[in-house]
C-alpha cells in the first residue's frame, strides 16, 4: 500500500504537515518558533512529531547558545552548513564553520553557541522514541556562554526557567543564507 502525501496546512506561523506520511517543505515557508536568547528553529513538525528521527534547522547570532548544556541517553548529530559557532562538548571549546559534522553519542555533554560576525546555521538530527533521558549538568565553560544550568537537574523545565518561551512565528529574511 502506497505511503500517502501530508498536506501543508497554513497557519500564523508557517506551513506544517497535517498527520502521517511524506511531504516537502522548504525550510522559508515552514513555521519556525524563536527566542531572543536561545537563536530560531524550525523541526518542520506540526501537530504530529516524527516517531523516530528529530530533525531541526537552527539559527543563532553571535553568542546565542542553542540550548542549555546537557547529555542524553540518545544519540544526536550536528552539521553547520554556514556561520560559525562554538561547540561545548564535554567541558571543552570547539571553534566550527561550515561542513563541520559533530557527533554525541549517548550521554555526551554538549552545546552550541553562535559565533563569528552572522547567523550560523547547523542542521541537528537525534533519534526519539520512548525511554529517553537528559541530564542538565552545571557546566563552567557552558554557563560563561549564559549556556549552563543553574542546578544540575533531569528537569527540563526547570533547567530553562529562566527564558521566556519561544513563540511561533514565521520564517524572516536574513535567518538562513
Amino acid at each position: 500500500m502506497p505511503v500517502p502525501e501530508a498536506p501543508l496546512v497554513a497557519t500564523d506561523a508557517g506551513l506544517v504537515p497535517e498527520g502521517e506520511g511524506w511531504f516537502v517543505l522548504n525550510a522559508r515557508d515552514a513555521a519556525w518558533w524563536r527566542s531572543d536568547d536561545l537563536g530560531q528553529a524550525t523541526t518542520f513538525e506540526g501537530e504530529q512529531h516524527f516517531s523516530e528521527l528529530g530533525f531541526h534547522v537552527e539559527v543563532l547570532h553571535p553568542g546565542q547558545p542553542n540550548c542549555m548544556y546537557h547529555g542524553e541517553s540518545r544519540q544526536e548529530d550536528f552539521l553547520v552548513v554556514s556561520g560559525e559557532c562554538i561547540a561545548i562538548v564535554e567541558g571543552e571549546e570547539r571553534h566550527l564553520k561550515a561542513w563541520d559534522f559533530v557527533h554525541c553519542p549517548p550521554w555526551a555533554e554538549h552545546v552550541f553557541v553562535g559565533a563569528g560576525d552572522g547567523p550560523c546555521v547547523i542542521v541537528m538530527v537525534g533519534r526519539r522514541g520512548s525511554g529517553g533521558k537528559i541530564l542538565y549538568p552545571v557546566s563552567e565553560v557552558a554557563a560563561g556562554h549564559g549556556a549552563s544550568a543553574e542546578a544540575e537537574t533531569h528537569e527540563p523545565r526547570e533547567a530553562y526557567a529562566r527564558f521566556e518561551q519561544p513563540s511561533r512565528t514565521r520564517y524572516q529574511e536574513g535567518w538562513l543564507p
